[in-house]
């Protein structure tokens, strides 16, 4: 066995783990999404709020679980021999979880990146604003 195959052999092992890890983080946390939000259901009664806190939450962990697995590609890709064919691969699953990962924190917060200046700055000079009238805290 060359020394080239045992260095591959590691790679190779170290891209199923984050594999495995991309996978498991979105199992895992789908089930803590969902005992979150049956918990927030059965304290608030609002399953409304209950319905929104499973979207953020899911959302949350499929960004993860992506984020994961985009890792596990470059890793697949930078150890494997070079080719362009490879390096496309990479790109379009870069660019297809990239979109993909773009889209869902647009469903998060509920405004695109871009505009998330103009939503919360108001919302963080009011609140600054109403401690500012109510006085000292004690």
């Amino acid at each position: 066995m060359a020394e080239g195959d045992g260095v591959t052999g590691f790679f190779e092992a170290v891209t199923t783990v984050f594999e495995v890890v991309g996978v498991g983080a979105m199992v895992v946390g789908f089930l803590v999404a969902i005992g979150v939000s049956i918990r927030v259901w059965i304290r608030s009664k609002d399953g409304g709020h209950a319905f929104k806190t499973l979207r953020e939450t899911i959302g949350g962990v499929i960004l993860l679980g992506l984020e994961i697995l985009v890792a596990a590609d470059l890793v697949k890709t930078v150890t494997s021999t070079p080719s362009l064919t490879d390096a496309a691969v990479l790109a379009l699953i870069v660019l297809i979880r990239t979109v993909l990962s773009f889209s869902l924190q647009v469903e998060i917060d509920g405004v695109a990146p871009w505009k998330r200046a103009f939503v919360t700055g108001p919302q963080v000079l009011t609140k600054a604003v109403a401690r500012g009238n109510a006085g000292p805290a004690d």
